[in-house]
Formats: structure tokens, sequence, C-alpha cells
């Protein structure tokens, strides 16, 4: 018999908070901005409420700070790549604290010129 656990999702506002604010690991250890969150949504998507729109928007944001990234490294040629690097390094630094603040709040996340993805 199967049971409706699976279908009941609990609410974990601390969880999206942490799930938000991993993403400044990446100044830490470099990587691990990306990897931490796409664990957490991955393992929590089905158990945790709000978890998949917080999971998807922070993976969406995260892969267009790396497409951002890359494309300012051709454009430090004509100088405007440093100005780019810079404001997608503040980007990248306050979003996700914004975001946590949100969640706390149980808000949905928004990330401003995220690509999308992860649909």
């Amino acid at each position: 018999m199967e049971s409706n656990y699976h279908t009941l999702k609990r609410t974990d506002n601390q969880l999206l908070v942490i799930t938000h604010l991993a993403q400044l690991l990446t100044y830490i250890t470099g990587f691990g901005g990306l990897i931490v969150p796409l664990v957490i949504w991955a393992t929590q998507k089905d158990r945790v409420d709000q978890m998949d729109a917080h999971g998807k928007a922070i993976l969406n944001f995260q892969l267009s700070i790396i497409v951002y990234f890359i494309l300012s490294i051709p454009l430090m040629l004509i100088g405007i790549g440093f100005l780019t690097l810079i404001l997608i390094g503040i980007m990248a630094f306050v979003m996700p604290i914004i975001n946590a603040i949100k969640a706390s709040n149980g808000e949905l996340p928004s990330y401003p010129l995220s690509l999308n993805f992860v649909s």
C-alpha cells in the first residue's frame, strides 16, 4: 500500500534561506555556490514546500552568472569587461542575501537577468 507521505510537503523556510546563502560559498571555495544549492534542491524539491521554485531560480541565476563571467572575458580587450566583472561580482553577492531574506518571509525569489536554463 502506497502512503501519502511523499505527497505532503513540509514548510521549511530555514532550509530555503540556507539554500540561497549557500551560493556565497563561491566566494570561499570558488565553486560551492552552484553545487551545494543543486544538491539541496535535488534532494529536497519533493519534500519541502517551494523548494522547487527556489532551487530552479538559484540554478538559473548561478548558471547565468557563469555565462556572464565567460562573456566578460573577451570584453576585457575593450576595457568594459572589468566593469562587467565587478557588477557580476556585486550582483552574485547581493542577490542571494536579498532572496534569503525573501525566503525567510515566505516569498518567492527574484533574480534579475537570469537566463532560463532550468524550468
